[in-house]
Order: structure tokens, then C-alpha cells, then sequence
């Protein structure tokens, strides 16, 4: 269950398509766990600024919703405005790097998927030489961050991996295998 969410875009006018009777000031955020993704109806003069990781879970006497005032409902990449479909990389990178630990934790415990395929080969752009070299570096010693992935394989940026592959699931609501994201 998604405690906290990325706000993707806001429309304090509210979604186009809506009743015109009812106007609620519409954000469409991100989950920064399970990355599913919501509308939510921001709280009356709320100051929503786009980028902002804030509460969505349920109110407790210590967390307070200060933005948010409830989910209206999950949603899909299909129902996202083009604004929230531009900041929606730029959140799920943010989320990998506050979260590296675990996506190192991938790369380190990421095994075969059958005789013919590695899991590592589900990340887009990770072709069969990385996967070798990635295999045979761990072999040595765990990955400790990014970083040290970088410094012993020579990936330039391996948390674009899990980034564009995170994507990938988060856009097709068809795939045969989910690594990251929550369905």
C-alpha cells in the first residue's frame, strides 16, 4: 500500500473532461513504492507544487495529509495528461536514487529465468556482454551502490536501467513479467 506519492501535474480547476458542477483541484501523482499511479483531489488552497513527494496514506495522530485531501482513484499511464507523462521519468528516477539500495540489491541477486534467459536481460539496453560482465564482477563482491557498478562494469548510468524498464511496465498494462512495478 502507497504511504507517499510524486505529484506528476496539478489542475486546480480540475480534469477538463469533469462535471462542470463539480470542480475539485486534480493532482495526478505517482506511488514512490509499488509506483502505481492516482488522481488524486488536492485539499482546498493547498499550495501543490509539481515534484513534491507527499502523504496519501491514511491519517494517523503523527502523519497528516497537509496536501492531499483524498485519492479519488488508481488510474493508468492511458489517463495521465501529457504534463504528468513528461515529469513521470524524472520521478521515477528520483525514486530509484532515494531508494538505491534496493535496485543495487537487483543487480546483485538477479538470477536465471530459465535456461535461456537471465532476469538481468529484462532491463531495456542490457544486452548478454553486460550481463557477463555484471555476473562475473559480483562473483568477486557484491555491489555496495551504483557507483561501485559503474567503477567495476563500466555502465555508465545503471540506474537508467531500472528506470527505463520501470517505465516500460508502468506503460504496458500487458507485459508477461513485472520486476518493479505493482499491478
Amino acid at each position: 500500500m502507497e504511504e507517499y506519492a510524486i505529484i506528476l501535474d496539478y489542475l486546480p480547476q480540475g480534469a477538463p473532461s469533469s462535471n462542470y458542477s463539480k470542480k475539485e483541484p486534480i493532482c495526478y501523482a505517482i506511488g514512490d513504492q509499488e509506483f502505481k499511479l492516482f488522481e488524486l483531489v488536492a485539499k482546498p488552497n493547498a499550495v501543490v507544487a509539481i515534484g513534491t513527494k507527499t502523504f496519501i496514506g491514511k491519517d494517523s495522530e503523527t502523519k497528516k495529509r497537509d496536501i492531499i485531501d483524498h485519492v479519488k482513484r488508481r488510474i493508468t499511464y492511458d489517463d495521465l495528461t501529457s504534463n504528468a507523462i513528461s515529469e513521470l521519468e524524472f520521478a521515477v528516477t528520483d525514486i530509484v536514487m532515494a531508494n538505491e539500495a534496493k535496485y543495487v540489491r537487483f543487480f546483485n541477486e538477479a538470477e536465471a529465468i530459465s535456461m535461456r534467459k537471465h532476469l538481468l536481460e529484462e532491463l531495456p539496453g542490457l544486452g548478454k556482454k553486460l550481463m557477463m560482465t555484471i555476473l562475473e564482477e559480483r562473483k568477486k563482491g557484491q555491489f555496495k551502490d551504483f557507483a561501485d557498478l559503474t567503477e567495476r562494469t563500466s555502465i555508465k548510468a545503471p540506474e537508467k536501467f531500472i528506470v527505463d524498464r520501470i517505465l516500460l511496465e508502468i506503460e504496458d498494462p500487458d507485459r508477461k513479467r513485472y520486476l518493479f512495478v505493482y499491478r
